[in-house]
């Protein structure tokens, strides 16, 4: 530990790396009665703390190295701390990175004159690749963690954590890939201040430091979860292990939806988007509050990485709020009735919906899949407890990954033999199928439903909140042809945006009715 406080304090990052500021987040703070305070390693030129290590690491080439030039391995961050550092000074660098890896960051590599190569699935395919080329054609391999230098640079972090604190922090989190950032904030601080706690943050998918702790040794994943695309390392350095097994004081492990819950928490406090990795230790923070109950405590973690892909964000904002238990997701039962989708609502009451989805089928029983607001567990659970309290059987799919991922997003199937039946009775009868905007705000969606005539039933009902000011609902109704002048006056008398649907192609391939 001497050597690597040594190393430390002698690590220069400065050249190409700046020093950071530790900011308080206000809301998160009031929200779990925590001082907490994010160290920002987003704001480095590179959007990632990696341009530490990589550069204080690179600082040392001798001229005929220098000349031959450096590969590295990485899925993103530490290629680009790798590619600023041979920029500045002026040498070749070949970053091998998995072809998995989001365009941005091949983009963002590739503009600071990089020569990316892509190869293998996981960032360990990726390694092996780089390690051959390196021994292949003499170039200098820069590792993204396992390497006293590399660990030198990113302790720097905590060399500015502790300056920049008015009194020590209670406790200190960090993400986990290969460990190079945890053993670097460990070797600074448990040299100085060993009372203060280092905590280790893992995706539950790609949790090799937790494991390896555990077993004394170090365990190599079979797979790697890709969500945290920065931390998913199948096997952790054999330094950085060491530090860790001795330094470390906790490992926690989250998911998908706590990591998405805590970028959206560190947008509403900074209105910056960090990348999955990049969130991943105030996912563990929030964490470790609600489970050990603290309260009053002086909390650092740090975004490490910003590095987001756009398209990504669509994923984020569906998950966060499951992430916060502010979403509860269900199948409800109803009777296949008319009024039967009136009474669910009034007595979902003032609950916001974020999804309804509903399409009439076959029997007496048809299933809603519906998403709505909550106010924590106790919140949802009471939900549950009044639907089937009120004949309404619910199954809770909160937690189901197929549900999360797939089924949301599902269209339904079509009206079949429900539709000869109506017709039998009715002959005249058609399904109508129309869009509506109205002003997203508390109450709208149930004055829509309010609104409707009991003898209408209902086919289609599909909802969707996007975030935005403006609600969307597609709605298939069974309205006689003798009813068409009455559903018109309904129409205009509603006052909301609409257009006539029922001739749509794509309502005719997925949804419409079976011909006869």
């Amino acid at each position: 530990m001497e050597d690597y406080l040594q190393k430390i304090l002698r690590a220069r990052v400065y050249d190409v790396a700046k020093e950071t500021p530790l900011e308080k987040a206000t809301n998160l703070s009031q929200r779990l009665n925590n001082s907490i305070w994010i160290k920002r390693e987003d704001l480095q030129p590179v959007f990632s703390f990696k341009i530490r290590g990589a550069f204080n690491r690179m600082r040392l080439l001798n001229q005929a190295e220098l000349k031959n030039g450096v590969v590295a391995s990485s899925a993103g961050n530490h290629a680009q701390g790798v590619a600023l550092s041979a920029q500045f000074l002026k040498c070749k660098a070949v970053i091998v990175m998995p072809i998995t890896t989001p365009l941005m960051k091949v983009k963002a590599v590739q503009d600071l004159k990089a020569k990316v190569i892509l190869f293998g699935e996981t960032y360990d395919e990726a390694f092996n690749e780089a390690i051959r080329i390196s021994e292949s054609e003499g170039l200098t391999f820069i590792h993204p963690f396992d390497d006293p230098e590399v660990i030198a640079g990113q302790g720097t972090i905590a060399v500015e954590i502790l300056r920049q604190s008015d009194i020590p922090p209670d406790c200190i989190y960090l993400a986990v890939g290969g460990g190079g950032l945890l053993a670097g904030v460990c070797a600074y601080v448990k040299s100085l201040w060993p009372n203060i706690e280092i905590v280790g943050v893992e995706p539950i998918d790609a949790a090799a430091m937790t494991l390896s702790i555990k077993a004394g040794k170090r365990i190599e994943l079979e797979t790697v979860g890709l969500f945290a695309d920065g931390v998913a390392v199948k096997k952790v350095g054999k330094r950085t292990f060491e530090i860790a097994q001795k330094y470390v004081d906790r490992m926690i492990n989250v998911n998908t939806d706590e990591i998405c819950a805590a970028i959206k928490d560190v947008f509403e406090d900074t209105r910056s988007i960090l990348e999955p990795a990049g969130a991943l230790a105030i996912a563990g923070l929030k964490s470790d509050v609600l489970k050990r109950g603290l309260k009053n405590k002086k909390l650092v973690t740090i975004a490490c990485g910003a590095n987001m892909n756009f398209e990504r964000l669509r994923f984020v904002a569906e998950r966060a709020e499951l992430g916060e238990e502010r979403e509860a997701m269900f199948a409800v039962e109803i009777p296949e009735k008319p009024g039967s989708l009136k009474e669910l609502c009034q007595i979902l009451g003032n609950k916001s919906l974020t999804e309804f989805s509903y399409r009439m089928s076959e029997g007496k029983k048809a299933h809603i899949f519906m998403g709505v607001q909550v106010q924590g567990l106790n919140d949802r659970h009471q939900l549950i407890e009044k639907l089937n309290n009120n004949d309404f059987k619910c199954l809770d799919l909160s937690n189901d990954e197929l549900s999360k991922v797939h089924l949301r997003h599902m269209v339904g199937g079509r009206l079949t033999n429900k539709a000869s039946e109506i017709h039998n009775q009715h002959a005249s009868i058609n399904e109508l199928l129309y869009r509506f905007e109205f002003p997203e705000r508390p109450g709208a969606l149930m004055r829509f439903v309010n609104k409707m005539r009991p003898e209408w039933s209902i086919s289609i009902f599909h909802y969707r909140n996007h975030g935005a000011d403006i609600g969307r609902i597609v709605i298939g109704v069974l309205v006689e042809k003798n009813e068409i002048e009455n559903w018109k006056k309904f129409l205009d008398e509603l006052g909301y945006k609409y257009w006539d649907e029922t001739q749509s192609t794509a309502y005719k391939l997925f949804l419409g009715a079976h011909s006869s």
